[in-house]
């Protein structure tokens, strides 16, 4: 058992960002009432609102069938998941995927979670809450409201894709210098 700890520390944070993603749903819940604005800062450029959404970003799938929901919403996620915290620990993924990249897997994995709690112990509604002033960028007065597990995956995401383009570039740049070794 040589230092395989490590390779399941980063569901520390999965843990983190299911336990702030769900006590924040709950603190709204409890205390704003659904479809309203509970709380204004900053000039009404950020509001604390309670809002459900029964599909994924944008609104995409709200008017699906409920079956295609449970299948698109709950199922499809469960699999995603699944394989996430697969790779996360794999020992053949060790050399491919690295601590920092792990790390990230794991805040995806706890937002996943946290929004597929929602989806099943709220009727396939997710509790939303952070609105954003856009002021008419893309269209848009407001940003369409999102959650800590949300904000948590697009960061990871942007992460995760940033890290690989390091990677390969790291990649590339030894195999540069290996192929200059060996030949002059």
């Amino acid at each position: 058992m040589r230092k395989t700890y490590k390779y399941y520390l980063p569901f520390i944070l999965t843990f983190v960002i299911i336990v702030l993603d769900q006590v924040s749903k709950a603190l709204v819940v409890k205390y704003i009432p659904e479809d309203t604005i509970g709380l204004s800062f900053f000039h009404n450029w950020l509001w604390i609102v309670h809002v459900r959404n029964d599909a994924v970003a944008f609104s995409i799938g709200s008017s699906f069938p409920l079956v295609a929901k449970v299948l698109l919403f709950i199922v499809l996620p469960l699999l995603i998941m699944a394989f996430v915290g697969y790779i996360i620990v794999s020992r053949k993924e060790r050399g491919e995927v690295s601590m920092f990249q792990r790390w990230c897997l794991a805040g995806i994995l706890g937002g996943g979670i946290g929004n597929l709690i929602d989806r099943v112990f709220r009727h396939l509604r997710v509790v939303d809450f952070i609105s954003t002033d856009m002021n008419g960028f893309l269209g848009y007065e407001r940003f369409p409201t999102w959650n800590i597990a949300d904000g948590t995956v697009v960061v990871c995401v942007i992460l995760l894709l940033i890290s690989f383009a390091f990677r390969s570039d790291k990649k590339r740049l030894k195999r540069e210098k290996d192929s200059r070794r060996k030949n002059g």
